[in-house]
Formats: C-alpha cells, sequence, structure tokens
C-alpha cells in the first residue's frame, strides 16, 4: 500500500530538519558552549641541551664533565654513579655526532641540567624530546629536581635498540616515583596496594634529564644508553635572587 504524505506534513518536517540541522551548524562552530574559552598555548622551548667535546679536536671517549654541555647557561649536575658516563663521539653509524655514553657506570645514575636564570613550568602540554639509544633491557627515563630540592623520575621509558631515534613523552601522562639523589634508587610513599606514585608540583621544576635505574656492562652490546640531546617544551620562569 502506497502511503501519501500532505504539503503540510512535508512542511511541517522540513521545518524540523532545517532547526536541526542550523543546531549542529551552532554546535560546530568554534567555541560554542564552551563560552568561546581561548585555546592552550602551545608549550615554548625552554631548554636545549646538546653535547660537545670538551676540548677542540678530542673525540675519544673521556669522562662526561660540564664543559661537555654545550649551552654554558647550563649547569651539568652528577647524582649516583653519573661520574662513570663517558662521551662517544665519532660513531658515524649515528646521526647524533657527540653524546653520552653510559657502558662504565657501575651503578644506577642520574644526569640533570639546571639553567642558571630561569626555572621551568612543565605543567598543561609541556613535553620533552630526546634523541635517544639502548642496548640489553636499559631504559632512558626522566628525572626532575623540584625547587625544594625533592627528586623524582618518571615511568616513561624510551628505549631505541637498534639506533638513536628522537622521541617525545607528554610530560602530563608521566607517573612519577620519589628518588633517592645520593643513591638513585626509587623510595616508597604510602599508597594502597604498595603503589608509589606521586604527583610533584611540576610548576617549580629546578632540573630536569635523564636516569638509568641499571648499571653499564661496559663495551660492547650487553647494556647501556646513549644520549644525544634533550629539548624540554614548556614554560619558563625567571629565578629571583642568587639561587
Amino acid at each position: 500500500m502506497v502511503r501519501r504524505f500532505s504539503v503540510r506534513s512535508t512542511l511541517g518536517l522540513a521545518a524540523i530538519l532545517g532547526i536541526a540541522g542550523s543546531a549542529f551548524v551552532v554546535a560546530q562552530e568554534p567555541g560554542a558552549g564552551r563560552g568561546n574559552a581561548p585555546r592552550p598555548t602551545p608549550a615554548a622551548l625552554v631548554m636545549k641541551v646538546t653535547f660537545q667535546p670538551a676540548v677542540a679536536g678530542k673525540t675519544e671517549q673521556l669522562p662526561f664533565v660540564q664543559a661537555n654541555v654545550a649551552d654554558a647557561n647550563l649547569e651539568l649536575k652528577q647524582y649516583g654513579s653519573a661520574k662513570d658516563v663517558l662521551t662517544n663521539a665519532g660513531n658515524e653509524a649515528q646521526f647524533i655526532p657527540f653524546s653520552a655514553w653510559t657502558g662504565e657506570a657501575a651503578g644506577p645514575f642520574a644526569l640533570t641540567f639546571r639553567d642558571k636564570t630561569k626555572t621551568l613550568d612543565l605543567t598543561g602540554g609541556a613535553k620533552i624530546r630526546w634523541a635517544t639509544k639502548a642496548s640489553g633491557f636499559h631504559v632512558v627515563r626522566p628525572v626532575i629536581k623540584l625547587t625544594d630540592g625533592s627528586m623524582f623520575v618518571g615511568d616513561a621509558a624510551a628505549q631505541h635498540i637498534a639506533m638513536m631515534l628522537v622521541s617525545e613523552v607528554p610530560v602530563a601522562t608521566v607517573r612519577w616515583v620519589k628518588l633517592d639523589p645520593m643513591k638513585v634508587v626509587t623510595l616508597g610513599s604510602p599508597g594502597p596496594n604498595n603503589q608509589i606514585w606521586v604527583t610533584p608540583d611540576l610548576s617549580k621544576v629546578d632540573e630536569i634529564g635523564f636516569a638509568d635505574l641499571m648499571p653499564g656492562s661496559g663495551h660492547g652490546t650487553g647494556g647501556w644508553v646513549h644520549i644525544g640531546s634533550i629539548e624540554v617544551y614548556g614554560k619558563a620562569v625567571p629565578r629571583t635572587g642568587t639561587k
């Protein structure tokens, strides 16, 4: 049986569809339903850590020291077995010609970098971009030290075994654990079911860097990490006083 529609019914249906379509368009307009709130400002590059030979012309493996940090405004901080970390340069297989290499580290360590003129606010869309390579089960983990002296290591882990690659870590997705700066081992904190996650104040970061929580295995392909560069994106906060 053929159903018949009157002109009045057809016009009513068209009106309903028109209203619905208008509502859909409004809902798709930028800022609709959000009070025209401004878009978040993208995180800016606030720290760039690259490395260089401590002495011009010398590319052999030597202890990794302050002079290996290309930016003179960045202070190198060493924790745990960090003094065992060496330079690694002149490896044509890597696109990063000069890096920190950890195969001779006798225990866990952390290397961090402190800007002399500013602290870092790593809230919101902050991220870390770094060039890393690893061997064995070793991984590169982010480390932060706050202005109150407390130190934390993150659960994010970069592990690129075949070659040095650039990867990014959105800071907001990282879970943090307290870190003993002397031994560079994780510390417990009260929590259910043996969980030890904590929530550091990411708006007050004094130092940032990386850690390897395993000792190196020496030369060869046993176990170590390479770090070629670190870029930090967030907000810069000018330092006050001489601290």
